[in-house]
């Protein structure tokens, strides 16, 4: 398949969740189509409830629909085994999530470089590749640093950073400024548009309207539906507004 700008990272038809409690049926994902070329940064939102964590869950391979298609890459993964499936997760998704999930005792570096280890690439090769993903989100200097010497905001950093060392096809965020203050809700999104404008495809969970209007399409969920999407043809821009802000530290 042709890797152009229009090249279809996502393409989703009829795509179907359901899920069996008891004797009700939830309705989680009602037949929802779309796709998302290369290189666009997407905000989804919606209420609790609507549907929005289970297209995630299913865009990231990490749950199966009940009905309907899904392409990654121009693979179709809702025919994928367990296994393949697992090589598509670890090699053409990466994920950052609200909860940074970085392991405790390691350093940013080793944290970075775990989905290389999955991948089996270790020693030189995987530490050179996590500075180089750790530099891309301006942590370089902070490669040896534990997440208890790190602020929330390089924590998120760093976890966009493993996200992104193993030159995925799509980065996939879930509520990613959740636990973050506005200041550094602003900077993570800085960086979002950084990586968009080098070409990678970002999909992004948020509740938040603010954090959705640095995205340049916005797709809405209620009821397991879609019920809009729409283009935004002026982001805002991180970066330009995090210049008017009084650094931290500052009275």
């Amino acid at each position: 398949m042709t890797e152009g700008k229009d090249h279809p990272v996502i393409r989703v038809e009829e795509l179907t969740k359901e899920y069996v409690m008891g004797t009700n049926t939830v309705h989680a994902l009602r037949g929802v189509a779309l796709t998302v070329t290369r290189g666009e940064l997407v905000a989804i939102m919606g209420p609790s409830g609507s549907g929005k964590s289970t297209f995630l869950n299913l865009l990231g391979c990490l749950d199966r629909p009940t009905a309907g298609r899904y392409w990654l890459d121009g693979i179709a993964v809702d025919r994928l085994t367990a296994g393949q499936l697992a090589i598509v997760r670890n090699r053409k998704i990466g994920f950052v999530f609200q909860g940074f999930n970085l392991l405790p005792r390691a350093t940013a570096l080793e944290n970075v470089t775990l989905p290389l280890l999955y991948a089996g690439m270790v020693g030189a090769p995987a530490n050179q590749r996590g500075l180089q993903a750790l530099a891309a989100v301006g942590l370089a200097e902070r490669s040896e640093h534990r997440p208890s010497e790190m602020s929330g905001g390089q924590q998120q950093r760093v976890a966009i950073a493993r996200g992104l060392v193993t030159g995925p096809s799509l980065l996939l965020a879930d509520e990613p400024t959740g636990n973050l203050d506005t200041r550094t809700s602003i900077e993570v999104m800085a960086i979002f548009q950084q990586l968009h404008d080098e070409g990678i495809t970002i999909v992004l969970v948020t509740h938040e309207p603010d954090i959705a209007a640095y995205c340049d399409r916005v797709i809405s969920f209620q009821d397991g539906s879609v019920v809009q999407d729409a283009a935004c043809p002026t982001p805002k821009r991180a970066e330009a507004l995090l210049s008017t802000l009084v650094p931290e530290g500052v009275a």
